[in-house]
């Protein structure tokens, strides 16, 4: 599933259980990709996410800085 900036900053929660269930979801800005929402234990143990923190948390602060 491919959502857009502002309908996954209001949907979040729903997207995040989406997400643990096994769905594949997409965050686009403007139509093309630029994230993908994934369990954060779909990371290799010991390997920190995009920007140091654990897989997944940096989405939500980037989130509200672009839109």
């Amino acid at each position: 599933m491919q959502v857009n900036i502002l309908e996954a900053k209001n949907q979040l929660s729903r997207l995040v259980k989406r997400a643990l269930a096994g769905e594949e979801v997409i965050i686009a800005n403007r139509g093309q990709p630029v994230a993908k929402l994934v369990p954060a234990t779909a990371q290799p143990p010991g390997k920190a996410g995009p920007g140091g923190g654990i897989a997944g948390c940096s989405v939500a602060y980037n989130l509200a800085h672009l839109g």
